[in-house]
């Protein structure tokens, strides 16, 4: 748990960099209705979440660098017994200052009243234009009705910068409580991917076995990360599958791509095996090269080198194991730069991770990739995709689909894999399949 404290630092920090002559605003994520009067989950916004931890909706966050009366002001949700009674408790203005750390709250009701008041002196505004529409407007109606009142002496705005200019760089390095709990999130998830492991039989189905994960995520207080994918056979071909409703055969491999989110923080695992605990011959070539080229990958996870390295680590592997298997022809180096690889591997190795699953933060800096620095988080993704229509690839080959993925810590040495608690050694697979037999 990311304690109040730290939510502060980050907030003065933010402040520093912004300016006393800013302001900087930030709306919590809104409700979102599933069907009629059925809602979503909610799940607050990251960057909200990054900078208060306040998990309730209706709720603006204001930052104003040198007030005298307060720098740090939430507008949320009043107490209401009626209202608490069906939806659960609220935190109210008095707990947004004891609980959250806030200098200041106010209702969400009387923002019209307050916000343009704090908006008016300051240069700048920092805020994530095209979000939210209808709290763009509200923004826009606020600074017209500042512009208005100019000949009377009010000083609106006169420059608006997107939030995300300093907040998603604080965002891409991750502090040791951050990596503490994201730490939490992959060892939920792999302990997940290893009771699937343990329980998928063929002649069952693929939505049976998100069943099976699901389980142990909702067990420990966490949730999917991002929608699970689980494909067998054929359908580990389809990068973002989606249905999970077919039946295991006895031969498939299973896919199964699933993280767990806990605290709002992502892991994001994926491991590749045989629905009845044995590789086939053929599964296992392209096993083991997908997985030496992950690892190949992740010994380039270091600080110092850029961004795209253990990519294009990967790839050259994968390249040559290729051409060594006879799927490819031709030279090394000429298939690189002919990138014929992306017949089979059509993706990066990697993104980073923190609060989402693709976290925010760049990857290039003036057309650069930059370089890796201790505190970031990546995934590496190595895969391999025969489509089952591979009609110049051999028969034995067609139809398999591979990918093996790990959360990464850079550090100041070598990396951390943090979810390592899942195996992917293919005879460690096979070994705990058996057991589990």
């Amino acid at each position: 748990m990311i304690q109040p404290r730290e939510y502060a630092r980050r907030r003065k920090q933010l402040m520093r960099m912004a300016g006393n002559d800013a302001i900087l605003i930030l709306a919590a994520a809104p409700e979102r209705v599933r069907n009629n009067d059925a809602h979503y989950p909610y799940r607050q916004d990251s960057d909200f979440h990054y900078l208060t931890g306040f998990p309730e909706a209706e709720a603006v966050l204001a930052l104003v660098p040198g007030r005298a009366a307060g720098e740090v002001i939430l507008f949320c949700r009043e107490r209401d017994p009626e209202r608490e009674r069906w939806d659960g408790p609220r935190a109210g203005t008095e707990g947004a200052v004891a609980r959250y750390a806030m200098d200041d709250a106010f209702p969400i009701e009387d923002i019209d009243d307050i916000l343009p008041g704090l908006i008016e002196g300051r240069e700048r505004v920092y805020y994530h234009f095209g979000r939210d529409v209808d709290f763009d407007l509200r923004l826009m109606s606020w600074v017209n009705r500042l512009r208005a009142q100019m000949r009377h002496g009010v000083r609106p705005p006169h420059e608006f910068v997107a939030l995300s200019h300093l907040l998603h760089d604080l965002r891409l390095f991750k502090s040791r409580a951050e990596l503490s709990v994201m730490k939490q999130a992959a060892q939920i998830a792999a302990a997940a991917h290893r009771r699937v492991m343990q329980t998928v039989r063929p002649g069952m189905n693929e939505h049976e076995v998100e069943a099976e994960l699901l389980h142990v995520l909702r067990r420990h207080g966490a949730v999917p990360s991002y929608e699970p994918i689980v494909g067998g056979g054929a359908n580990g071909c389809v990068l973002h599958y989606r249905a999970n409703n077919a039946p295991l055969r006895d031969g498939d491999l299973l896919l199964m791509d699933a993280g767990a989110e806990f605290d709002c923080y992502a892991s994001d695992i994926t491991r590749t095996f045989p629905v009845n605990g044995r590789y086939s011959p053929p599964q296992r070539e392209l096993y083991d090269l997908v997985l030496a080229a992950q690892l190949a990958a992740i010994d380039e996870v270091r600080p110092g080198r850029p961004f795209d390295a253990y990519h294009e680590a990967a790839v050259r592997v994968l390249t040559r194991g290729l051409i060594r298997l006879g799927l490819l022809s031709g030279t090394l180096e000429k298939n690189l730069r002919d990138q014929t690889y992306r017949d089979f591997y059509m993706h990066k190795t990697g993104h980073w991770l923190g609060l989402d699953v693709h976290d925010v933060g760049d990857y290039r800096i003036d057309g650069e990739f930059r370089v890796l620095e201790p505190g970031m988080v990546v995934t590496v993704e190595p895969g391999l995709y025969i489509a089952p229509d591979a009609r110049r690839v051999h028969a034995r080959y067609r139809g398999i689909g591979i990918r093996i993925e790990d959360d990464v810590i850079v550090t100041d040495g070598d990396p951390i894999v943090i979810s390592d608690g899942v195996p992917k050694d293919a005879d460690e697979i096979e070994a705990l399949m058996a057991a589990a037999r």
